[in-house]
């Protein structure tokens, strides 16, 4: 046996002595690319550049990111009348349609253009996506395709006005949704999307920081849900009927599929940053765990009960809250931030009948107060580490802190004031609200003419 592996041994070593000496050539690059096995158009620099793991990276977090509009669709058809479900869903769904148009039309060059307006508003350079491609943007969409980018920021800017929808649930009319959906989206979240994240916003250039979109998302969609509860009004009947959640189970599938949804968000917010990604999910996991813990105790301390409603909004708060710090922090950070968060919402919550509005669904108490408290929270646990810059208050430095309330302050001044024009113009032109009869209907019925339980015969299917 060793005799046969030694002359196996020699023969090798007299084929690799008789063969060719290899040329002298510079170390493989592994990730470099063949041009040759590329078409013509696509073998310029920019798209060599675009790294495989980065691209892979954001189209599953993309993928993953879509889950968030079913899933606030069906959190919040849960808690509506067994009448109304279909269009509380309807209207998650529909703003997909309305805002993917106006995007590729305008909005992402509003947003993310090139300044035009001092640090207010981008210009028309991406107008109809031009320039908007395969290749990557330094700035933007550093190693993966542009495109991917803005079909990330597309989704972002569908869901903040399907979280303004669970506001108005029951009581307006569809088409003045639609409508509200389009102008608000224009007037008010494709500037403030540019102040906070484009290259030459005043918010960027002066150091204020938001990491998912504390303050591009959940401080707008929650100032805008508290101007429209209080122009539309109480829903009727609220005072003399039962409005609890028809279905909570809807409710539960919802909060698993926004979670899976946000775990997406958090990595795409990253843009191909592995520390950051990972920093952000870590961060996700805990503040959402934390606000459910923090909810349901207090649930328990005030009336001996837990409630899967309560579960479900308290990981709903952490989960807001984390949105503008998560890939910021530390994992104690983001788990101290959902356990303040859950009590606070709660809180304002239970001002709302004080206070005399009808918030119908608290997206005011839950991401106005949750995307508050995020955003100022980056200014107290911010991580040098992880921002690149001096860190937050915990570090020795209170700047960020006092940038992040100026910003704050900023947004939701801006966001109330437009959310109001913006009313009062399809008020005039179009109407708010259904008629009283379509509310004792229920908009399944009086708005898109279907019902999302069939219960029997007797049901009413028409005005009384």
């Amino acid at each position: 046996m060793r005799a046969m592996a030694a002359k196996i041994a020699l023969a090798c070593a007299l084929v690799l002595a008789a063969a060719p000496a290899p040329l002298a050539q510079e170390p493989a690059n592994p990730s470099a690319i063949n041009r040759s096995l590329l078409p013509a158009d696509l073998r310029d620099d920019a798209l060599i550049s675009i790294r495989p793991a980065e691209t892979a990276l954001m189209i599953s977090a993309i993928a993953l990111l879509l889950f968030l509009i079913p899933g606030i669709g069906l959190f919040y058809g849960g808690m509506v009348r067994r009448k109304n479900v279909l269009s509380a869903f309807l209207r998650c769904f529909i703003v997909l349609g309305v805002v993917a148009i106006q995007w590729v039309v305008v909005g992402y060059s509003l947003a993310f253009g090139d300044d035009a307006w001092g640090g207010f508003e981008g210009g028309l350079g991406f107008f109809l996506l031009r320039d908007v491609g395969l290749d990557s943007h330094p700035n933007l969409a550093p190693g993966f395709p542009h495109q991917l980018f803005m079909i990330l920021e597309l989704i972002l800017a569908a869901l903040a006005p399907a979280i303004i929808s669970g506001a108005i649930v029951e009581r307006m009319k569809f088409s003045a949704y639609v409508v509200f959906c389009l102008l608000w989206t224009t007037l008010v979240y494709d500037p403030v999307a540019h102040w906070v994240w484009a290259p030459g916003g005043w918010i960027r250039n002066h150091g204020g920081i938001d990491y998912g979109g504390g303050l591009v998302v959940h401080l707008t969609s929650g100032t805008a849900a508290l101007v429209c509860a209080m122009v539309l009004g109480k829903r009727k009947g609220l005072d003399t009927e039962d409005l609890h959640p028809h279905n909570l189970t809807l409710t539960a599938i919802g909060t698993a599929l926004f979670w899976v949804g946000w775990m997406g968000w958090s990595v795409a917010a990253s843009r191909g940053s592995w520390a950051a990604a990972a920093a952000a999910v870590v961060s996700t996991i805990l503040a959402g765990s934390a606000g459910i813990a923090s909810w349901t105790l207090l649930e328990f301390v005030q009336k001996r009960k837990v409630t899967l409603l309560g579960a479900c909004t308290g990981a709903l708060a952490g989960l807001v809250a984390v949105t503008p710090a998560a890939g910021l922090v530390d994992p104690f950070g983001a788990l101290l931030i959902g356990l303040c968060t859950a009590p606070l919402c709660a809180y304002a919550i239970s001002l709302k009948a004080k206070l005399g509005y009808d918030d119908s669904l608290d997206v005011s108490s839950v991401h106005g107060i949750g995307g508050l408290v995020g955003v100022l929270a980056v200014g107290v646990f911010a991580s040098p580490m992880l921002t690149g810059t001096q860190g937050g208050l915990l570090a020795g430095h209170a700047d960020l802190l006092f940038m992040q309330g100026l910003s704050a302050l900023a947004v939701v001044a801006y966001t109330a004031v437009a959310t109001l024009v913006v009313l009062l113009v399809v008020e005039r032109v179009i109407g708010l609200r259904v008629s009283g009869e379509d509310e004792d209907l229920g908009m399944d019925l009086a708005q898109h003419g279907q019902r999302g339980y069939i219960m029997g015969e007797g049901e009413l299917v028409g005005p009384r």
